[in-house]
């Protein structure tokens, strides 16, 4: 990927997301209430999708963060700035 690829594939993705918070504009304020706090070891976070009908299925995933997770979700923080 050069350059100018990434540069238009960054430019992309603040736009979409620019769009998504104007559509859900208390997801960010969530976010930055769980970054004030931080996700320490042993933090549950929880996952639960729910499909419209017909189905209406409801799908859900659950896990107790880990020392080794901690590294990882700091390093996904300061990738979203």
């Amino acid at each position: 990927m050069n350059i100018g690829s990434a540069m238009n594939l960054m430019s992309q993705g603040k736009q979409a997301w620019a769009t998504f918070k104007q559509n859900h504009p208390e997801f960010p304020k969530f976010l930055n209430y769980v970054k004030s706090k931080g996700v320490p070891e042993g933090t549950v976070i929880t996952i639960n999708v729910k499909y419209p009908e017909p189905d209406g299925q409801n799908v859900h995933s659950e896990i107790k963060v880990k020392a080794s997770d901690v590294q990882l979700l700091k390093m996904l923080e300061s990738m979203m700035g």
